[in-house]
């Protein structure tokens, strides 16, 4: 199968290093196509951020459609313009937060958060919410550490990141950990081991349920909600959304 691995923001050295986190965990027959938007923000981490660099992604899942990929994956831990992106596609679009939560609930009664600037917990709590998991969560923690500085992350920002793991299990009660962003994709498993419990990264959580959509044979619903848009005039740019 194909999967376009998109990451939203345009730091190509992030999209490199999640695409080497689906490509080791992918089934030996699974292609990873990994790309950014070619116009938007650096990094991801506030409204404006998210919805500038929501309608350039879309530029990307209409391009994988027309290629024939298989699954999309949103790898944004903000899941940006989920829904639209559904609208746009027949094949499954799966956002990272919504596909780590789902896994972190399998494997513990309880789970935390960990993500990256204080002013996106809200966007983490919403999520929860939307995705049902917020019953089950025992916090979001940030730890201020910017996502570009995961892109080639330093000792002393790796002690940051484990430190609010560590209290979140301690502390809040947690039994697994949800990595809350996909620049922390690398560090899961090393996390993991450290700290004796389960920590689930996003990207490779949503490569293993796209492998068993499509084994499944299924695609996104194209009654309701995520129908194909409204056939309509498009200005400038954006004239191929439409159908």
């Amino acid at each position: 199968m194909k999967i376009q691995l998109i990451n939203p923001n345009t730091c190509q050295g992030m999209t490199d290093k999640i695409a080497v986190s689906a490509q080791t965990i992918c089934l030996p027959d699974t292609e990873i196509i990994a790309r950014s938007p070619a116009h938007g923000p650096e990094s991801i981490e506030c409204a404006v951020d998210e919805t500038i660099a929501a309608a350039a992604m879309l530029d990307v899942i209409a391009q994988g459609e027309a290629e024939g990929v298989n699954a999309h994956i949103v790898a944004c831990f903000g899941d940006p313009a989920i829904d639209a992106a559904r609208e746009l596609a027949k094949a499954p679009v799966i956002g990272i937060a919504g596909a780590a939560f789902q896994l972190a609930s399998l494997v513990s009664h309880k789970f935390g958060v960990v993500t990256t600037m204080s002013r996106t917990l809200p966007a983490a709590h919403h999520l929860l919410h939307r995705y049902g998991y917020h019953h089950l969560c025992t916090g979001v923690r940030a730890t201020d550490i910017a996502v570009l500085d995961l892109e080639h992350i330093q000792a002393d920002v790796y002690k940051q990141l484990v430190d609010e793991c560590r209290a979140a299990i301690e502390q809040d009660g947690a039994e697994a950990i949800v990595l809350g962003c996909a620049g922390m994709s690398d560090l899961a498993n090393e996390i993991s081991s450290e700290l004796q419990v389960p920590v689930i990264d996003g990207v490779v959580a949503a490569v293993k349920l796209a492998e068993s959509l499509h084994a499944l044979n299924l695609t996104t619903s194209k009654s309701g909600q995520y129908a194909t848009p409204f056939g309509k005039a498009f200005h400038g740019r954006y004239q191929h959304w439409s159908r």
